[in-house]
């Protein structure tokens, strides 16, 4: 069937036939998602916040890591990527990212999501979709090709939020050595 034929196409300008020109693609889900949670850049007087939410997750205090974390996103890094969300007047959730300008022979822009952590009082309300999504349009904007990250092989949890979210396995294979051996 040629263009002038083709039922979706208007043959006169009486035609009802709408022409739908937008993208099927389209992040109509995630828009909403941002639209409910409120997402802000991250400040350095998140830190409490970051740390107390880590905290509820892992059960451990990984306060050096985010002291660590945050300086290099507050002060090393030329763009800043990183996002909390806000439910109830208080940090809810957070995304530490960060633009990678190439590595390892790469030389296309790439952020990589560092750490993703939702308060367990706020789990599905749509906070972590929310972040990952205003994430992907500030990216956008920035004009980064893609965003990568590492996860345990049995995070089943995240895994699934990932895979739901569009993430796919890398063709990248990650190695590690041990430096002292026994």
């Amino acid at each position: 069937m040629t263009a002038t034929t083709s039922p979706q196409i208007p043959q006169r300008a009486d035609d009802p036939v709408e022409i739908d020109y937008s993208d099927q693609q389209s992040d109509d889900f995630d828009a909403l998602a941002r639209d409910r949670v409120p997402v802000r850049s991250m400040t350095a007087g998140d830190l409490k916040a970051l740390i107390a939410i880590d905290r509820r997750i892992t059960g451990h205090d990984r306060t050096g890591y985010y002291q660590r974390k945050l300086a290099e996103s507050m002060d090393e890094s030329a763009v800043r990527v990183s996002l909390v969300a806000e439910m109830d007047g208080r940090p809810a959730g957070f995304i530490m990212a960060r633009v990678d300008f190439g590595e390892f022979g790469r030389a296309e822009p790439e952020a990589v999501i560092d750490t993703i952590g939702v308060d367990p009082d706020y789990t599905q309300r749509d906070i972590g979709r929310a972040m990952l999504s205003q994430l992907l349009t500030n990216l956008r904007s920035l004009q980064v090709e893609g965003v990568r990250t590492e996860v345990r092989w049995n995070d089943f949890g995240l895994l699934a939020f990932l895979d739901h979210c569009g993430f796919v396995p890398a063709q990248r294979i990650a190695f590690r050595r041990a430096v002292a051996t026994s």
